[in-house]
């Protein structure tokens, strides 16, 4: 019987690089599993890609989110949510643009219906984190709250929004499915053991990130922004530029801003749901929040032009990102003092 893994660094790098091949290889399970059955069900390329193919690639951060709730650190994976949304705005659709033969096609769709409900999303979540500083204050800190489970509905409620706009679209494109040569319930299966493998590897990850951490004093909430960010947005980095090469832009960029709305307004009440409350630092929240909200911005306006993302915009959202990591870096090692109590 093989015991415990020791606890090493170079064991836990490599633990994170294996967990790291692993969540690949179960999110190209799950995203082949789920394009499929969306075509067997007849769903629009938007919805195809912001509802179904979204959700599974966004998996690995929500179990990244309910492992750390489950296992008491909650900011590491909040930290690796953000840090995964802002990469999924900034870098995702930069990859997919450069990868693609040519421009990097968006339509309406996605710039007036994705891209400003996810605004919406954020939006949302500062104002719910908002009402956790003003209704349930900790006593020693004016701009620390609590968000129990009762605000956690907020975010959960604006998504049930979200999925009746979906359907009313699918219903309003009525497109045939295409049910030739599929067998449902090997796709089911497959979707299924995608998940399973998910879950399992994000468990480890997690565990080796949060080891290597406290060896080497890297606060919970850096170590979830940068290494369990950058490893569970791999899964939507490797569908959308899959798509983004197969002409299919609107699934590219759906799959992006779906992913994102989903981790938002799910993946973080699900964590409250489990944990009962969670601690809100607003010096630590709105400023991540304030810059993902300028990415947005940014990945809103390149889309506008033209209806299509340039080489050149892609070029300005990998800088755009360069300078997130710095700024965060700067941060964490007290070079400024925004994320005070990190």
């Amino acid at each position: 019987m093989i015991g415990p893994l020791p606890d090493a660094p170079v064991v836990h790098v490599l633990v994170i690089a294996a967990a790291t091949g692993l969540i690949w290889l179960g999110s190209g399970w799950l995203e082949e599993a789920a394009e499929t059955l969306a075509g067997y069900y007849g769903l629009p390329a938007v919805v195809q890609g912001s509802i179904v193919v979204a959700v599974g690639s966004s998996f690995p951060e929500l179990t990244s989110v309910l492992v750390t709730a489950l296992t008491g650190v909650f900011d590491m994976g909040v930290g690796a949510l953000v840090g995964s949304a802002i990469f999924n705005v900034l870098v995702i659709p930069a990859v997919a643009g450069l990868g693609a033969d040519d421009e990097l096609e968006a339509n309406r769709a996605i710039v007036y219906k994705e891209a400003q409900f996810y605004m919406l999303a954020v939006s949302a979540l500062v104002v719910t984190f908002a009402l956790a500083v003003i209704y349930f204050p900790v006593s020693a800190d004016p701009i620390v709250g609590t968000m129990p489970r009762s605000l956690a509905v907020i975010p959960l409620a604006l998504y049930v929004l979200y999925l009746f706009i979906q359907v009313q679209d699918v219903d309003d494109a009525a497109i045939d499915p295409v049910r030739d040569e599929v067998d449902v319930r090997r796709e089911w299966g497959k979707l299924a053991a995608g998940l399973g493998l998910i879950v399992v590897t994000v468990e480890r990850l997690v565990a080796s990130v949060e080891s290597l951490g406290a060896t080497f004093g890297v606060p919970e909430f850096l170590a979830g922004v940068t290494v369990v960010a950058a490893a569970t947005s791999l899964p939507d980095a490797l569908v959308s530029v899959r798509t983004a090469r197969e002409n299919r832009g609107a699934t590219s960029l759906g799959n992006v801003l779906g992913s994102n709305t989903f981790d938002l307004l799910v993946a973080i009440p699900l964590g409250v749901l489990i944990v009962g409350e969670v601690a809100v630092n607003f010096s630590t929240a709105v400023p991540m929040l304030g810059v993902l909200t300028a990415a947005t911005v940014l990945l809103f306006v390149t889309l506008r032009t033209s209806l299509a993302l340039t080489d050149r915009e892609s070029y300005a959202l990998l800088a755009a990102y360069g300078l997130f990591v710095a700024w965060v870096v700067a941060e964490t090692i007290g070079a400024t003092s925004v994320l005070k109590g990190v």
